[in-house]
C-alpha cells in the first residue's frame, strides 16, 4: 500500500460536546488530525501521514483556506509515494470545498473529503468510521478525482450536496445519485470517477479573490440587495430560482441592469435537485447554471473571474 496523507481542516468530526450523549451541543475543530487518527484502530500500522492545515467550524471556511488547502493537496499528490489523500471537513461547507478542489485540480490520483454529523465525544460517533472508509477509498488503484466519503456513500466531488440537518446520511449527489458504496471495507462502484479538465493553481493563488454573492428570489422579492451588491463592488451574483429558473419581475430587472454594467449574474435553482431546462429556441437574457445548486454556481463564477483576471 502507498502513502495516504490526512489533512486536517476541523469540523464536526473533530468537534468536542461538553456533555457526553449530545450530538448538537459541541464546540467543532477540537482535536487534531494526528488524534484523529490515532482514535481510529483499525488504522493503526498504514502508511499515514497527518497535516494539520486549519482548524476551523467549516461554516467559517474561508477564501485563504481553500488556497492553501489546494496547494497543500497538490504537492502532496505530486509525491510518487503517495496514492491519495484524505481531507477531515465540517459538513456545513463541504459540498462547496468539493467541489473547488475538483474544479482547480481535476485529480488523477483520489482527493477524498469525509466528514462527521456527531462530535467526537458522542457515543455513536460517525467520523471513524468515515474516516477509515475515506482511507481505503483513497488507497484503492485507480481511483481517481475528488471524492466525499460519507455514511457509507461516496459521491462525486462535484456533485455532492449536503441534504440534512442532522442525520448521519446527511449527503446526497442530487439526480446523479451516489458514485458508489462502501460495503465490508469495499466499494461498490456504480458509476465512473469524476473527470474534468484542471483550472490550475496559478489563478485561485491570488489573494484579490473577486466578491461573488447570492441572492434568494422568494414572494416579494425586489432588487434591492442587488442594487446594494453592486454598491459594494460585488463582480458576481448568483440568483437562488425558483421554478425553473424564474425570478421575481422585480429582482430579475435589478440583475439585468448589473448584468449590463459588467456584474457576471449566473441563475441557479434553489430547490436541490433537477437541472434548469431552457426552450430549444430560446436564449436567456441571464445565464443558466444547469445542474449546480447556488453555493456551487458561486464557486463557478469565482474561478471563472479569477480566470479571466490572471
Amino acid at each position: 500500500m502507498k502513502r495516504i496523507v490526512i489533512l486536517g481542516t476541523g469540523g464536526t468530526i473533530a468537534g468536542q460536546a461538553r456533555r457526553g450523549d449530545s450530538h448538537v451541543g459541541y464546540t467543532a475543530a477540537q482535536i487534531s488530525v494526528d488524534d484523529l487518527v490515532a482514535g481510529v484502530p483499525a488504522l493503526a500500522g498504514l502508511p499515514l501521514e497527518a497535516e494539520q492545515v486549519a482548524q476551523v467550524d467549516s461554516k467559517d471556511m474561508s477564501f485563504a483556506i481553500w488556497r492553501a488547502l489546494a496547494a497543500r493537496v497538490a504537492h502532496h499528490l505530486a509525491r510518487d509515494e503517495v496514492a491519495g489523500v484524505v481531507i477531515t471537513h465540517g459538513t456545513d461547507t463541504l459540498e462547496e470545498t468539493a467541489y473547488f478542489l475538483q474544479r482547480v485540480l481535476a485529480p488523477a490520483k483520489p482527493v477524498v473529503l469525509t466528514a462527521a454529523m456527531r462530535p467526537a465525544t458522542a457515543p455513536s460517533a460517525d467520523g471513524p468510521q468515515n474516516l477509515l472508509d475515506a482511507v481505503r477509498v483513497a488507497a484503492l488503484p485507480g481511483a481517481r478525482g475528488v471524492l466525499a466519503c460519507i455514511a457509507g456513500a461516496v459521491h462525486a466531488g462535484d456533485q455532492v450536496r449536503k441534504i440534512h440537518p442532522y442525520r448521519v446520511d446527511a449527503f446526497d449527489s442530487g439526480d446523479a445519485g451516489p458514485l458508489g458504496y462502501i460495503e465490508e471495507g469495499r466499494l461498490r462502484r456504480v458509476r465512473d470517477w469524476p473527470a474534468g479538465e484542471a483550472i490550475g493553481l496559478a489563478p485561485v493563488l491570488r489573494e484579490d479573490w473577486p466578491r461573488v454573492d447570492i441572492v434568494t428570489s422568494a414572494a416579494g422579492a425586489d432588487g434591492a440587495l442587488v442594487e446594494a451588491l453592486c454598491a459594494l463592488g460585488a463582480r458576481g451574483i448568483v440568483a437562488a430560482c425558483t421554478g425553473n429558473g424564474t425570478l421575481a419581475a422585480a429582482l430579475e430587472a435589478a440583475l439585468l441592469q448589473a448584468q449590463a454594467g459588467g456584474v457576471e449574474v449566473l441563475r441557479a435553482g434553489r430547490i436541490g435537485r433537477g437541472a434548469l431546462v431552457e426552450a430549444d429556441d430560446a436564449v436567456p437574457a441571464l445565464p443558466s447554471a444547469g445542474a449546480l445548486t447556488p453555493v456551487q454556481a458561486r464557486v463557478e463564477l469565482i474561478l471563472k473571474l479569477l480566470q479571466h483576471a490572471s
